[in-house]
C-alpha cells in the first residue's frame, strides 16, 4: 500500500523551495521519527510552512468529480474509490492541516483523486514516507524573463 500525506505548502515558501522538494521530505521525515523538544521544534516549523485545507472546497471539488462514479464511498471527511475491488482501491481522509492518500494496487486508481486535487488552486504537495516519494501536485510554472 502506498502512503501519501499531503500538506497545503505557503505560497512563499513553495515559491522559494521550488525544485529543492527534498528539503520537505527531510523535514516531515524527521518529525516522524524524533522524540522530545526536538519533535516541538520541527512541529512549529511545520505549522509555519503548511496553510488549513480549505475543506469546504476540497469536499466541493471532490464531489463534484466523484458523484457520477460507481464504487465510491463517501462518509464526513473520508472517501473512498473501488470499494468491491480488493486488488484495486483509493481512500482519501480529509483533516484540517493534512489530506491522507491510501491507494492499493495500479498506480492509475489513485489518479481519481490527485486529478481532482491538481485542479485546486494551491501548492499541494504529497509526500510518501515509506516509499521516500514526494512532490507537487500541480508543479509551480517557472517565469522565464528575457
Amino acid at each position: 500500500m502506498r502512503t501519501y500525506q499531503i500538506y497545503l505548502i505557503e505560497d512563499e515558501v513553495a515559491e522559494y523551495y521550488y525544485g529543492r522538494e527534498r528539503m520537505f521530505f527531510d523535514l516531515f521525515a524527521e518529525y516522524t521519527f524524533v522524540t522530545g523538544s526536538l519533535k516541538q521544534i520541527i512541529r512549529k516549523q511545520i505549522e509555519y510552512i503548511t496553510k488549513p485545507m480549505p475543506v469546504l472546497h476540497i469536499h466541493y471539488l471532490l464531489g463534484q468529480a466523484l458523484s457520477r462514479k460507481k464504487d465510491v464511498l463517501i462518509e464526513d471527511n473520508y472517501y473512498r474509490y473501488g470499494e468491491n475491488d480488493l486488488y484495486n482501491g483509493v481512500e482519501l481522509f480529509i483533516d484540517d492541516y493534512t489530506l491522507r492518500l491510501n491507494a492499493w494496487g495500479n498506480y492509475d486508481i489513485e489518479a481519481a483523486f490527485l486529478e481532482v486535487l491538481r485542479k485546486f488552486d494551491g501548492r499541494l504537495l504529497a509526500i510518501d514516507l515509506e516509499n521516500e516519494r514526494f512532490g507537487w501536485l500541480k508543479p509551480i510554472k517557472e517565469r522565464k524573463y528575457v
